[in-house]
């Protein structure tokens, strides 16, 4: 992408499609703390819906349809946190109105989706296209990274992540994420956990995948009951350059057990908890020893400001730009088709 001109005192038109707990909690309040960044306005799934969203938050207008805040000359920039299935349309229609566009993670509904968004950013290399990054591991990933660099524990043979995705609903509810129509091949979290892994170990060359569906039946809001196909439970194995052979399982099921990381290398074995971030190094018979996360090495959660920041010119895209996200996405068909088919697949270089 062609860095814009600096402009820090530039005034950026903020239109938001998607009005849920994470815009109310997250991206609204980060926008509000930037100077120059105007809420111009809001369309949810209702008008009654984006009418609350207006009142609440202040924005200046709201829409019948998000189509109409993409033709709005006064919106430079558009956020999406719609559910999966309009992700890719809007994408789409927005870079070629000339907006830029921030999109919820959950890039697309599959990677035809996201190859297609990605193909339109870098046809609008004048646009910033970003995906809102995996949060859960932003405090401890440069760490984990210094370490791996620096060989703290010799040649990284093998990594094995339990990843607890949430909490397993007892009433089984009918989701959004439980519908295919809605969510596409997304599985969980799953695209984001590999986001994550990427960032220490590189992307995949190959996955072998077994998922299975513990609790298809769920109550819909009428009461009647549905079917779902989308796995609660994933077991994987994949291969990173290296090579570094990762294990990782991702469960319902599991959500007692907090989620965890461990490398295993030639000489030792690093430890990670999530929840609070703590990383353990063990080299020698002393077993395993806190190791001190450098301030200047703690991420945070800066989605909104790394936006502007390049709208502005003032900065690049790191957490996530949409190589990143389509490379997630083709994981995540890979691990579909590696299930569906029973055998190892191999993704290709740039997908």
């Amino acid at each position: 992408m062609d860095a814009p001109a600096c402009d820090g005192d530039r005034r950026i038109g903020l239109g938001v499609i998607g009005a849920g707990q994470i815009v109310r909690e997250r991206h609204v309040p980060g926008f509000k703390r930037i100077r120059g960044v105007e809420l111009v306005g809001v369309v949810n799934r209702s008008p009654e819906s984006s009418r609350r969203a207006q009142e609440a938050h202040g924005f200046q207008r709201t829409y019948r349809h998000w189509r109409e805040l993409i033709d709005d000359a006064e919106v430079d920039a558009v956020l999406i946190a719609t559910w999966p299935y309009l992700h890719a349309p809007i994408t789409l229609a927005a870079l070629d109105a000339g907006k830029h566009v921030l999109t919820q993670a959950r890039m697309a509904m599959d990677g035809a989706e996201a190859r297609a968004m990605l193909a339109a950013s870098r046809a609008h290399p004048e646009l910033v296209a970003m995906v809102v990054p995996s949060p859960f591991t932003l405090q401890v990933d440069r760490t984990i990274q210094r370490l791996l660099r620096e060989q703290a524990v010799g040649e990284v043979r093998s990594v094995r992540v339990l990843w607890a995705p949430g909490t397993r609903d007892p009433e089984q509810r009918l989701h959004w994420r439980h519908q295919r129509e809605l969510s596409g091949n997304n599985v969980m979290a799953l695209g984001v956990a590999y986001e994550a892994m990427a960032r220490w170990l590189g992307q995949a060359v190959a996955v072998q995948a077994m998922t299975h569906v513990f609790d298809p039946y769920k109550v819909a809001a009428d009461g009647g009951r549905t079917v779902t196909s989308i796995p609660d439970h994933v077991a994987l194995m994949a291969e990173f350059p290296g090579p570094v052979f990762a294990s990782l399982e991702m469960s319902l099921h599991a959500s007692s057990e907090p989620t965890s990381v461990r490398f295993f290398g030639t000489g030792g074995t690093i430890r990670v908890h999530l929840n609070p971030p703590t990383i353990e190094l063990a080299t020698g018979p002393d077993g395993f020893q806190r190791v001190q996360l450098r301030p200047d090495e703690i991420g945070e959660w800066r989605a909104e400001e790394e936006f502007i920041a390049a709208i502005r010119g003032e900065g690049e895209v790191h957490l996530t730009d949409f190589a990143t996200g389509a490379a997630y996405m083709a994981f995540t068909d890979a691990v579909h088709d590696s299930a569906l088919g029973g055998r190892r697949v191999t993704l290709l270089a740039g997908t």
